[in-house]
């Protein structure tokens, strides 16, 4: 159990590290933070450096945690805030289905949700350190409860242009 839990945290960490790394650095094809914030001022999100800084973190921050096993379900929490914010501003109107739509996003919500309950195993800084932070699942239900707030403020916070009349 704890050789897949290791797999399964650096796949999804990793991979969901790397899309932060596109945003923060211009790495793998990415924009980096001036080529991202133009895109998140267009979805009104503004200032979109911000925005961009702020999307970048909780991806390559939460998926390095996650990679890494350690602080527990913070790592996850930061995932799905990122994760949330994108299905609905981008990925809700194209339908279920990846490229475009809400699976891949969903998948990466889901895979935090399962690794931050299960545990990150042996083979995780939490364990080799002994470290213990927010245990059980109602600390955890209550760090993802924040998440989902978080993300609610975030898509609060975006500035839509105004629609022309039919």
């Amino acid at each position: 159990m704890d050789e897949a839990l290791l797999i399964a945290r650096l796949i999804f960490g990793l991979g969901i590290a790397a899309h932060g790394a596109q945003k923060l650095f211009g790495w793998f094809g990415g924009h980096g933070i001036a080529g991202t914030g133009g895109f998140m001022e267009s979805m009104g999100y503004k200032p979109g450096k911000l925005f961009a800084l702020g999307a970048g973190l909780g991806e390559f921050g939460g998926g390095v945690l996650l990679a890494l096993g350690l602080l527990g379900p913070i790592g996850p929490a930061l995932m799905v805030i990122v994760m949330l914010v994108a299905i609905f501003t981008v990925h809700i109107s194209k339908g279920f289905f990846a490229p475009a739509g809400v699976e891949m996003p969903l998948l990466y919500i889901g895979s935090a949700l399962a690794l931050a309950f299960t545990g990150f195993g042996a083979f995780s800084l939490d364990a080799a350190f002994g470290l213990s932070v927010l245990p059980g699942a109602r600390m955890t239900w209550t760090v993802f409860a924040a998440a989902v707030v978080l993300a609610i403020l975030n898509l609060l916070a975006r500035r839509r242009a105004p629609q022309p009349a039919p």
